[in-house]
């Protein structure tokens, strides 16, 4: 991103992340955020409600925080216009928003990030999906929401 774009690029006071299930990629991100930015008001949301994951729990508590209180909710119990920025991390997801958002005055970003529950192998090998994921939204939420 260029610094010419990021000054034209306004800072949302709310960010609505949103995926597929909301049990991954992005109650990763809210917590990441939360953390990262804590005068950010931060929710997620899934196109339907999945079970929670409990490798991101593992990869959250590596970083030293907390999923808790998270538990999965879909993007209709949210989808009230009041998000600055709803940022999508699935197609579908991004699809679902922009219908679902199309009367509301609302910036949507995409994201993509991959699945790590796709991954095959080893505990490891699982995990390091997970963490990849976990690293790629830290540095993309970073560049976005620093002043």
């Amino acid at each position: 991103m260029t610094e010419n774009h990021r000054f034209h690029q306004k800072l949302p006071r709310s960010v609505l992340f949103v995926c597929s299930m909301n049990t991954i990629r992005s109650p990763l991100a809210e917590a990441l955020t939360r953390k990262i930015f804590p005068d950010l008001y931060t929710s997620s949301a899934g196109l339907m409600k999945g079970k929670r994951d409990f490798f991101v729990d593992f990869v959250i508590k590596e970083d030293g925080l907390s999923t808790s209180p998270h538990h999965p909710r879909i993007l209709k119990e949210l989808s009230d216009g009041f998000f600055d920025l709803v940022v999508t991390l699935t197609p579908q997801a991004h699809n679902a928003v922009l219908e679902e958002m199309r009367s509301y005055w609302v910036n949507v970003e995409y994201w993509p990030i991959p699945d790590p529950s796709l991954a095959t192998g080893s505990r490891e090998h699982i995990l390091n999906a997970y963490r990849d994921v976990r690293e790629t939204l830290k540095k993309r939420i970073n560049e976005r929401f620093k002043k």
